[in-house]
């Protein structure tokens, strides 16, 4: 009999996942959208997609507490629209969470960076691919406790950082040069609020990612919805008040196409010398630490769940005899992201740095994989009505759809403005469809308990 997965996390953990998940976006990468908005048009950017994922956290919760899996959309994608759609939502889904960690190693290095500039960013990169994977490895107790303990530190750190600067906070800073380095608004600026959707999105990637650890979750019709809603909002609230006190601290553009913007806008309040800027260095990074890690959680569980089903070869659907995790897939995602770190001349193009693209890469995963969820949604109201719905997504149908006509406008701009990365994206999809096709002949073999049978056995 395969080992499976432990039931073993609680609300508060989930909690602890889906705002760890995220919170990193609150550190780093949203600052790439002022380069092509302003500090204005980047807020219009921000409450257009702060209410795209309240609509569509609202509605996915519907899936996740209806089909607890750790394929998550892939699970609910199959159901809906068989095997092909299984692969689409999943490829998608894994496009994002592998593509999201090694956007976030680079921050860590750029964190680490700052307070010893002899260390090569890469390096610490690397070294924190290496310790997470091997805590994740550890157990998903172990691991879950973790991720909230971190969480609650970055976001007290968050709230320590508005308060170190709310005294040389200033509005005329933050609206000089709003839209798009002009002082009034113009047509002109419209471009670049479109532009700046991929790091919107950042403010909010991979809360999704709680789907996958449902099915590890000891109550999940209970327990999930209660994380995602609490999650959200105060993923939104931190959002705003960071983007706005960093806006407001000086010199805006300083702050645009760098990892870290939250020290170098303190050290426009206080300094480069005072202890505040080093403890916000030194506790930062555990906003980065806490996203880097519940991430690594989230890609793991979406191979082990589509090696599971035949989707990846089998190899990847182990669980570890000792600690009952999916160690194989952890490793994997690791050697694709440590890889990503060290693909500058392959990646950086676009005139867009590294992290930049890396973070691109992994919208364009999240954006495609929301649209099937969505879809896949509608479909299974009308398909199986009479499937137990702990949860319904309120406001049925407007939710989903905001939801869903968000993502569609999110998906048609980012192709627009990065179709270099876009091509990049369709290939690692087409690439993926081809392990699709070799393993179809073990999905054929499989009995209706989801596990492989023995050929002459179906």
């Amino acid at each position: 009999m395969q080992a499976t997965l432990q039931k073993t996390l609680g609300t508060f953990q989930l909690w602890g996942i889906a705002v760890g998940l995220v919170i990193s976006g609150e550190y780093f990468g949203w600052s790439y959208g002022w380069a092509s908005a302003g500090t204005l048009g980047f807020t219009i950017t921000a409450l257009f997609i702060a209410a795209m994922y309240t609509a569509f956290i609202f509605s996915f919760t519907e899936l996740t507490t209806s089909i607890p899996h750790a394929g998550g959309p892939f699970a609910y994608s199959k159901r809906a629209f068989g095997p092909l759609g299984g692969y689409l939502a999943g490829a998608a889904t894994l496009i994002e969470f592998v593509f999201a960690p090694p956007a976030i190693a680079l921050a860590i290095g750029a964190y680490l960076n700052v307070q010893f500039p002899a260390i090569d960013p890469k390096t610490a990169a690397v070294c924190a691919y290496l310790v997470f994977m091997a805590l994740n490895i550890a157990g998903v107790q172990i691991a879950a406790s973790f991720e909230l303990f971190v969480t609650l530190l970055a976001i007290f750190e968050l709230l320590v950082f508005m308060g170190v600067v709310s005294p040389g906070f200033s509005m005329a800073n933050f609206v000089k040069g709003g839209w798009a380095g002009q002082d009034t608004f113009s047509l002109a600026a419209i471009p670049g609020i479109f532009a700046a959707i991929p790091f919107a999105i950042w403010f909010f990637l991979a809360i999704e990612g709680v789907a996958m650890a449902a099915e590890e979750a000891k109550d999940p019709q209970r327990s999930v919805p209660i994380a995602y809603i609490a999650g959200i909002l105060t993923l939104v609230l931190l959002a705003l008040g960071v983007m706005i006190f960093a806006g407001g601290a000086g010199d805006w553009t300083k702050l645009a196409n760098i990892n870290d913007p939250l020290p170098q806008a303190m050290k426009l309040i206080v300094g480069e010398n005072s202890g505040w800027l080093h403890m916000l260095v030194w506790l930062g990074l555990f906003g980065l630490i806490a996203s880097f890690h519940g991430i690594i959680l989230g890609y793991s569980r979406q191979i082990y769940a589509l090696a599971r089903e035949a989707y990846l070869p089998s190899y990847f659907a182990k669980i570890h005899p000792r600690f009952k995790t999916p160690h194989r897939a952890i490793l994997a995602g690791g050697v694709v992201g440590i890889a990503a770190i060290y693909s500058d001349e392959l990646i950086k193009f676009g005139g867009q740095t590294l992290t930049a693209n890396i973070v691109t890469m992994s919208v364009f995963g999240a954006i495609t994989m929301y649209i099937i969820s969505m879809l896949a949604l509608f479909k299974l109201r009308r398909m199986e009505p009479e499937m137990a719905r702990p949860f319904r997504a309120p406001f049925y149908p407007l939710f989903p759809a905001i939801a869903l006509v968000g993502a569609v406008i999110c998906m048609a701009t980012m192709i627009y403005y990065n179709w270099l990365i876009f091509c990049v994206f369709v290939a690692f999809l087409l690439l993926g469809y081809g392990c699709f096709l070799a393993t179809a002949p073990q999905r054929n073999r499989k009995g209706s308990d989801g596990q492989l049978l023995a050929p002459g056995r179906q």
